[in-house]
């Protein structure tokens, strides 16, 4: 019998900072190093030292781009790790260019915080370096004993479960599960024999509307801004929501289920994003596969304008309403949305729509719970608009679709580790496992490490 340790560095207590160190088989390999963020502490706990030696990581393995999962490979590196870096292709490719787009901002807060910034130019380079890419299903060898596997997630392009295999027993590491069925993505794959699972969170504790209904409230949306000619906001995350979007926009004019209407994306790293998008016909649903559009051209209709230049994002308030504007970022933490929203928020001819998950404190959750005045910029800024929200574009699963993933393998479940999740949503899914499955689930905490018979 093999005997492993899991420890849980982050991703615990909270959605973000994914970070799991697996001991097994003489080696040792992490799943994700991802940023914190979205609380009072994240920023400490980003910049402290690792706990472990990063010189004695054989590997990592990266289940998607997102930040929260690969914001601190770079530091890593910077400080130490020399191993694989292993993702898919498309991963590969976005966790660049979300790399290349944070790296000005995160010499800005280091200068103005007075220390030394997380990462550079040369730490990105030395990355890139060490990155090797696979496609699903192809098994990477960890030891002679132990092979691991990358599976669909569905959550973005190019996202994956980390399947770590050892004999009979199957460990996975879910990453963030795709919500389906996708406007352009397959669904996640179904495992059927896992042993152990480490599972995402964060809709734990809540369910979704339908997933039919999506489509017709964003048409309602938008009607009900052109009748009273007025913008509609979106503030959008640069990876899958908002070319989810560009997808559902275009078809809604196609098929004349709304009026032609200018859309801008005002954001140069979802512009960026979206290049990439138009390189892997093979990773989208039969649905977007079946259409006469080529990866190519899903994303391209006559009302889209891509915003990359200040100059052109500012030139979008001169331009005539209706109008939609798709800005980052996806939580108004920061972006050029936060222009738009200091904008036009007191009007109440605005719609400001969000499509995704809002963290506590950040500006986006205030708007949605319905906050009557924000600060934006160090000016209170009086909220007229309209605020609407639509949680059937999650890119996560929710309750019912995580107690669903997780029977398929009750028959053969150890113990199901619940992570990346607010501590409400963790705890509820943890005790829905075992009143409903009747699984061995817990909620580990930071720090905590477990032994695991293969």
């Amino acid at each position: 019998m093999l005997k492993a340790k899991l420890s849980f560095y982050g991703g615990v207590g909270m959605v973000t900072g994914s970070n799991f160190l697996l001991d097994i088989g003489g080696k040792r390999m992490l799943v994700d190093c991802g940023f914190f963020q979205g609380c009072n502490t994240c920023e400490v706990k980003t910049l402290s030292p690792f706990s472990y030696d990063p010189k004695s990581i054989d590997i990592v393995f990266v289940t998607h781009a997102h930040l929260d999962h690969t914001g601190r490979i770079p530091k890593l590196v910077r400080e130490g790790f020399n191993g694989k870096i292993i993702s898919t292709p498309p991963t590969r490719d976005i966790a660049e260019l979300m790399y290349k787009d944070s790296v000005d901002l995160l010499e800005e807060e280091a200068r103005a915080g007075g220390y030394d910034p997380i990462y550079g130019e040369e730490d990105i380079k030395k990355t890139m370096s060490l990155w090797e890419t696979v496609s699903y299903h192809e098994p990477v060898a960890l030891s002679d004993a132990v092979q691991v596997t990358l599976l669909d997630s569905g959550h973005i392009l190019g996202s994956a479960m980390i399947e770590v295999r050892a004999g009979d027993s199957k460990l996975i590491f879910t990453g963030d599960l795709g919500n389906s069925p996708s406007p352009l993505l397959k669904p996640a794959e179904e495992i059927t024999d896992a042993t152990y699972v480490v599972m995402e969170s964060v809709y734990g504790d809540r369910n979704h509307e339908e997933v039919s209904t999506r489509k017709k409230k964003l048409e309602k949306i938008i009607e009900d801004v052109v009748k009273v000619k007025g913008v509609l906001l979106i503030p959008a995350f640069s990876i899958e929501r908002t070319q989810e979007l560009l997808y559902e926009i275009k078809r809604l004019q196609l098929n004349y289920q709304i009026p032609l209407l200018p859309v801008y994306v005002d954001s140069p790293l979802a512009v960026a994003v979206t290049e990439v998008y138009k390189k892997y016909d093979g990773y989208y649903n039969k649905e977007v596969s079946g259409t006469v559009d080529s990866a190519k051209e899903l994303f391209v209709f006559p009302q889209l304008q891509m915003v990359s230049s200040k100059e052109d994002s500012k030139a979008i308030w001169d331009r005539p309403d209706p109008k939609v504007i798709i800005a980052g970022s996806g939580m108004s933490q920061g972006g050029r949305i936060i222009f738009h929203e200091k904008r036009y928020l007191e009007d109440p001819k605005t719609t400001i729509l969000f499509v995704g998950y809002q963290s506590p404190r950040s500006l986006g959750r205030e708007i949605l719970e319905g906050a009557k005045e924000v600060t934006i910029f160090d000016k209170l800024v009086r909220v007229h608009a309209r605020v609407e929200s639509i949680l059937g574009y999650s890119a996560h699963k929710d309750l019912d679709n995580l107690l669903e993933f997780a029977s398929h393998s009750g028959d053969t479940l150890k113990k199901v580790f619940v992570v990346m999740g607010e501590p409400k949503s963790s705890a509820f899914l943890a005790q829905r496992l075992r009143d409903y499955l009747g699984l061995d689930a817990s909620v580990p905490k930071e720090g905590e490490s477990v032994e695991l018979d293969f």
